[in-house]
C-alpha cells in the first residue's frame, strides 16, 4: 500500500532518517502530517509512551498511543508491548517541556487513522498486501497491515496443507503477502494467505514418483500419516510406529495421482530438526479474484472466490 506499512519497515530507511535529523524537517513533518517511526524506550507510569528521536525526546500521550485507547475498546498492554520496538506517528507539534528542553508531542493513533482509512477506502476483497507477523494464538495469526492496524489470519487461511498451530508456519516478525478477505462493519479485517502458495498442481510438480524426499509429519491417524511436502501439499504415508508429529522424516514417492489429489508415500524414517518454515509465493501480482486449487482432471473441486 503505497505510503503505508507494516510498523518497522520505515525506520532504517533514508528518507524517515532525513525527517528525524533536524528540527526543520521535523516542522515540516507537522505541515503536511508525514509518517514517521523511531523506537519506543520507555512507557512511563501513565503510560505514555516515551520515543528516542535522536535529536530530541518524543512523546506519545496514552491517548494517542492506539485507535480505541481512549474509549477503552483497545487495551492498555498494546502500548506496553511496543517498549523496544519502532512505532510510527505523526508529529504534533514541538514545544519545550517544564524544563525548558525541546520535545516532540507524537501521535500514532493520527497515523493509524490514516492508514485504516486508506485500507477501507481504496482496498476490496482480493487485493494483495504486505504484512507483518505479530503473534501467534491456536486460531490464527495476528498481523499488522500498516501503522500497526491488526488483521487476523486464521489458521485454516494460512495453507491448503493442514497445520495444528500458526507457529507451524510462522514466526513472530515474518514479513508476508497477505490476501484481504474481508472488512467487517466494525473495520475488522480478515486476511488469506493459501491462495498464495500455489495450486496442487504447481507443488506436485516439483516431485516425481520414486523420488525420496523430505517432508513434515503434520497428522497421524489410524489409517495413515499425512506429511507436508510443501505449505500447500501433503502426502499420505503408510503407519509407522515411533512417528510424532512435528518430526522431519525423508519419504519415498510410491506415487502422484492427480485426480485424486494424492500423493502416496512410504516414510523412510523420522527425525527431529527444527523446521525453517520456508515457503515460495506462486503469485506476485497485486489483486487475485478466485483461487482454484484443484487440477483439472481431479474428482473434486477446491477454490476461493473473493
Amino acid at each position: 500500500m503505497k505510503d503505508y506499512y507494516p510498523e518497522g519497515t520505515l525506520i532504517a530507511t533514508d528518507e524517515n532518517k532525513k525527517y528525524l535529523a533536524s528540527e526543520s524537517m521535523l516542522q515540516q513533518a507537522i505541515l503536511t502530517e508525514k509518517i514517521l517511526e523511531a523506537n519506543v524506550v520507555m512507557c512511563d507510569a501513565e503510560h505514555n509512551l516515551i520515543v528516542d528521536l535522536g535529536i530530541m525526546k518524543g512523546i506519545i500521550p496514552r491517548d494517542e498511543g492506539a485507535i480505541g485507547i481512549k474509549d477503552g475498546k483497545t487495551r492498555d498492554i498494546a502500548l506496553i508491548s511496543r517498549v523496544g520496538r519502532a512505532v510510527c506517528f505523526v508529529v504534533r507539534e514541538i514545544k519545550s517541556d517544564i524544563y525548558g528542553k525541546t520535545q516532540a508531542i507524537l501521535s500514532r493513533r493520527i497515523a493509524q487513522e490514516k492508514c485504516l482509512t486508506y485500507i477501507i477506502d481504496n482496498l476490496i476483497a482480493g487485493d494483495i498486501i504486505d504484512a507483518r507477523i505479530t503473534h501467534l494464538e491456536t486460531f490464527g495469526a495476528f498481523c499488522d497491515v500498516g501503522c500497526g492496524n491488526i488483521a487476523l489470519l486464521p489458521i485454516d487461511a494460512i495453507s491448503v496443507s493442514r497445520i495444528t498451530h500458526p507457529k507451524d508456519r510462522f514466526f513472530v516478525g515474518d514479513k508476508i503477502r497477505a490476501i484481504i478477505k474481508g472488512i467487517d462493519d466494525d473495520n475488522k479485517i480478515t486476511l488469506s494467505h493459501k491462495e498464495l502458495l500455489g495450486t496442487w498442481q504447481q507443488n506436485a510438480a516439483k516431485f516425481s514418483q520414486g523420488q525420496t524426499v523430505s517432508g513434515v509429519v503434520r497428522s497421524i491417524e489410524n489409517y495413515g500419516i499425512f506429511v507436508e511436502l510443501a505449505p500447500n501439499l501433503a502426502g499420505l504415508a503408510e503407519p509407522k510406529e515411533n512417528v510424532r508429529v512435528g518430526q522431519s522424516a525423508s519419504v519415498y514417492i510410491k506415487s502422484i495421482i492427480p485426480e485424486k489429489m494424492k500423493i502416496k508415500l512410504i516414510i523412510i524414517d523420522s527425525f527431529d530438526t527444527p523446521n525453517d518454515n520456508v515457503f515460495d509465493y506462486y503469485f506476485d501480482g497485486e489483486h487475485i479474484d478466485e483461487f482454484i486449487y484443484s487440477p483439472n482432471e481431479s474428482y473434486k473441486q477446491i477454490y476461493t472466490q473473493f
